[in-house]
């Protein structure tokens, strides 16, 4: 174990190093997942060295040739990874000595292991912000399809998780459209910073070699090298920003998540998940459990525990690498898949859940939902709002506790509480009517939902649109 590891990287030390301290150090479990970015990055750098005479056109093919057959037991699962070579840019190396000799030495020529992982990460960071994107995109495209089925399904608004105004389904769950399209505008912002390659920024000074970092960085799809080699290799900013829109965009999911769970109960009723996306109790024969979001609302705490392990890591360290930096995978592959599962299986709990829209067209038409609509009737008769709220707030104070419906007092009945009320409460309140006259931007009135429906599809559209010319760069 210690043997091969000394052999490729130096001859400095003269005692093993502890098996303990192997293990303890040993990251290749895990950051194998940069693998296929390693072996890209290794090609570019290959091709580079050759062409700025520093490797032979023979080394430079035999490595090629060396690294396509990797890539190849990559892709059918028989690579020998070995948990001894700590790892991944260790592992393809000694295999590569393996397969090609003593050309294989030549490849590191002018790189650290330093910028090589850091290049390997940005890589991985772009195509896993272009991943996310996609699949806030794809929930984005659901959400939208189930809302443009219920624009005249009418749902109480919660405030306090107390009933508040009505409004339409629609315009709930466009609502998260909203979030999610901002969520997918983090990861756009973040491609914006994963511009600059660190490659050939070396352990941390640069190289003495004259290495051509724009040519490396442009077939990589760089715009341009890292302009300062100590940042380079030190900076992890980008995977922070990476995690804390992952984090974010969880967190959204999981107040999604969170009403499903609600809104499936008993006691609520609007919805029913499909089985497909629920399961039964192992006790219980009567039960069925919204699993599916109860996961996706507690893997929450791991993507935002994510961000603060890599902001803890970064926290202390002096420029430039220090091997804390190994930290940085863990967080990021795991938030990442999170992120990816999630959005899927909640994407399959939205498209097959069913809607009671009775059931939530009966908690709709509690008629104290319009009490604000009876306060604003007031200020249009000239009324101070405050004066409109306290009168309304007795009118239903005055319902509560004799039991009445408000819908029911006359005008004589209302104007013992302000003289200002211009006639009965069932002449000024009426749900449809409620909805109909929250016109303003924003608001839920049948026009201004079915205007939103038609500008997220044009978003959504866009957005993927953006994503096919994106995927089809270098």
């Amino acid at each position: 174990m210690t043997r091969q590891r000394k052999k490729l990287w130096g001859g400095r030390f003269q005692t093993a190093t502890h098996e303990a301290v192997e293990r303890f150090s040993a990251s290749v479990d895990f950051d194998r997942a940069l693998v296929h970015y390693d072996l890209r990055v290794s090609m570019a750098h290959a091709r580079m060295l050759a062409t700025q005479g520093l490797i032979g056109a023979d080394d430079q093919q035999q490595i090629q040739t060396g690294l396509e057959e990797i890539a190849a037991e990559v892709e059918a699962g028989t690579f020998p990874w070995d948990p001894a070579l700590e790892d991944v840019h260790t592992n393809v190396e000694s295999r590569l000595q393996a397969k090609i000799g003593e050309a294989a030495g030549r490849l590191q020529t002018g790189r650290s292991r330093n910028d090589q992982v850091a290049t390997d990460l940005l890589l991985y960071l772009r195509d896993a912000s272009r991943a996310s994107r996609r699949g806030l995109l794809e929930l984005r495209g659901v959400l939208h399809e189930r809302a443009a089925e219920h624009v005249d399904t009418v749902l109480p608004g919660y405030t306090h998780l107390q009933r508040a105004q009505p409004v339409r389904l629609a315009h709930h769950w466009l609502a998260y459209c909203e979030m999610l399209g901002r969520d997918g505008g983090r990861f756009t912002d973040l491609l914006g910073r994963l511009t600059q390659a660190p490659l050939g920024a070396g352990a941390l000074a640069g190289s003495t070699l004259p290495l051509d970092r724009h040519a490396t960085a442009r077939e990589l799809g760089f715009e341009a090298p890292a302009a300062n080699s100590l940042d380079a290799v030190a900076s992890r900013d980008t995977a922070v920003e990476f995690l804390s829109a992952t984090a974010i965009a969880m967190v959204h999911l999981s107040r999604l998540s969170e009403e499903l769970v609600i809104w499936s109960t008993a006691e609520f009723g609007f919805v029913e998940l499909s089985d497909a996306y629920s399961t039964g109790s192992s006790l219980m024969p009567q039960k069925k459990n919204p699993d599916v979001p109860e996961l996706v609302r507690g893997k929450t705490g791991r993507a935002i525990g994510n961000l603060v392990t890599l902001l803890t890591v970064l926290k202390g360290l002096p420029l430039a690498y220090n091997r804390d930096l190994q930290e940085d995978k863990q967080p990021i592959f795991d938030s990442a898949a999170t992120l990816r599962d999630s959005l899927e299986v909640t994407a399959g709990a939205i498209a097959t859940l069913r809607v009671d829209v009775e059931r939530m067209r009966t908690a709709a038409d509690d008629p104290m939902l319009l009490a604000t609509d009876l306060a604003e009737i007031l200020v249009r008769e000239g009324v101070p709002f405050r004066e409109a709220h306290q009168a309304v707030g007795r009118v239903v104070q005055n319902c509560l506790s004799k039991h009445l419906d408000l819908r029911q007092l006359s005008r004589e009945d209302l104007a013992v509480f302000h003289p200002s009320f211009p006639a009965a409460a069932s002449e000024l309140l009426d749900l449809e009517r409620s909805l109909e006259a929250r016109s303003l931007i924003g608001g839920t009135a049948r026009g201004r939902v079915t205007a939103a429906l038609d500008h997220e599809a044009a978003s959504i559209r866009q957005g993927l649109d953006a994503l096919a010319a994106e995927e089809s760069e270098p």
